[in-house]
């Protein structure tokens, strides 16, 4: 007769066997993933999943089956999706390599949207010191890496701008929380080390929603945010070139 601690056990390896995904349906989410031309969240997956399948258990199972491989399966706010592994990247390079350039004017703008989203034009302008140039917006909306949020509860009622899931996506950056704080800043020489008493770096929010002093766009509104012809210097608010 088993004894009561045998029994026990044998009772246990039917559960941790029932939190492994089998394979079948393991090759099923692969084949999805491999499929999509772009990240796929949970609920998306779940649909085309046979019912009763836990596709958060499963996808965690599958990301630690690629762990080792030359491809690893990667989540990118809050999607799904597969990607050359870190440490083999160099291998893609011809393929990735962009062939234009962003101006500093527009790796400065894009920083700040970043990380003081949502942020005006003139709040941009007041944090850089400079006139910003439509240009360099439009530069930025071009690539899919800042999208207009709202507009300001302000006189004028300005745009308010915040980053997309392709900024994310570009950076592999699964949420906005993982941008380099203070110390890493500084550490990769990105900022000065002697900087201000009471300086700091701003958290980013990953919180789609509008804040209280953000009034929605309205359906249909133009935004005026097509391409000008030319990017117009930037000159500093005291009339001088940066």
């Amino acid at each position: 007769m088993a004894s009561l601690a045998e029994v026990r056990v044998e009772e246990a390896e039917p559960m941790e066997n029932e939190s492994q995904a089998r394979p079948e349906e393991l090759r099923l989410l692969e084949a999805l993933l491999f499929a999509s031309s772009e990240p796929l969240d949970t609920a998306t997956l779940a649909k085309r999943m046979p019912e009763g399948v836990d596709v958060k258990a499963a996808l965690e199972q599958l990301q630690a089956d690629y762990a080792s491989r030359g491809v690893n399966l990667v989540r990118v706010a809050n999607k799904w999706t597969f990607r050359t592994a870190g440490d083999l990247a160099w291998l893609m390079t011809r393929e990735t390599t962009e062939t234009r350039r962003l101006s500093r004017a527009a790796i400065e703008v894009l920083a700040i949207i970043a990380y003081h989203q949502p942020v005006t034009r003139a709040e941009i302008e007041e944090i850089r010191g400079v006139v910003t140039s439509k240009g360099t917006l439009d530069v930025l909306l071009e690539t899919g890496w800042i999208k207009p949020r709202g507009r300001r509860k302000t006189p004028g009622r300005p745009l308010t701008f915040g980053t997309t899931e392709e900024f994310l996506s570009q950076f592999t950056l699964e949420q906005l929380g993982d941008l380099p704080g203070l110390e890493e800043l500084k550490g990769t020489g990105l900022l000065d080390s002697r900087l201000p008493t009471g300086f700091s770096v701003p958290t980013p929010s990953d919180d789609p929603a509008l804040r209280e002093d953000e009034d929605p766009l309205e359906p249909g509104e133009d935004l005026d945010l097509a391409l000008a012809p030319a990017v117009e210097p930037e000159t500093p608010e005291g009339g001088a070139e940066d």
